[in-house]
């Protein structure tokens, strides 16, 4: 019988100054589902051109809250770059829901933007065109090969820090200054 993997969902996975994939250098990503089969992730501090309202304008979605409009749109990752992801708290499930862990969910489906645009949506959330994506033990290999810290998830870090402060914070709530890090690894 094959040993279950224990799960990184819903931890923070922090790029290393090691890792110079254009994709994902200086990145932070959360983790929202991880088995055996892979690894999905929302890239939680980078921003698209496109802010919120732009997003609900073409969606057909009418929204009169100035401030939620202006919200950036985030480029959560290489895969799926067209498809819409909805990192948010709150105990509602939407149309499609995943429980991320400790009361975050990832929604994919209209209805939890349409109910933002409301002002009936979760407290917080993120909204970000595309994700992360690894195959079956990438991860974990790339965990080994010094490419990401990992770091529990973060409410202040998701919600609430600048996207530019993301980085040094999620690193630096384990007591890891990454401006300190050497740009190269190695193995004893």
């Amino acid at each position: 019988m094959p040993t279950a993997v224990p799960t990184l969902a819903n931890r923070l996975l922090v790029a290393l100054p090691t890792l110079h994939d254009p994709h994902f250098a200086q990145t932070v990503t959360l983790l929202c589902q991880h088995d055996a089969d892979g690894a999905m992730g929302i890239v939680v501090n980078r921003a698209t051109d496109y802010t919120l309202g732009e997003l609900l304008r073409q969606m057909d979605i009418g929204c009169d809250d100035a401030a939620l409009a202006a919200r950036p749109v985030l480029a959560g990752g290489p895969v799926h770059p067209e498809r819409g992801f909805v990192v948010h708290d709150g105990a509602q499930a939407w149309d499609s829901s995943l429980e991320i862990g400790d009361g975050l969910r990832l929604t994919t489906s209209r209805d939890v933007l349409e109910a933002m645009a409301r002002g009936q949506g979760p407290a917080h959330a993120l909204v970000a065109l595309g994700c992360a994506g690894w195959g079956g033990g990438q991860l974990e290999r790339e965990l080994i090969e010094d490419s990401w810290l990992l770091v529990p998830a973060s409410r202040p870090i998701l919600f609430e820090l600048p996207l530019e402060q993301r980085w040094q914070a999620a690193a630096g709530s384990i007591g890891v200054d990454l401006l300190n890090l050497a740009g190269h690894s190695g193995h004893a």
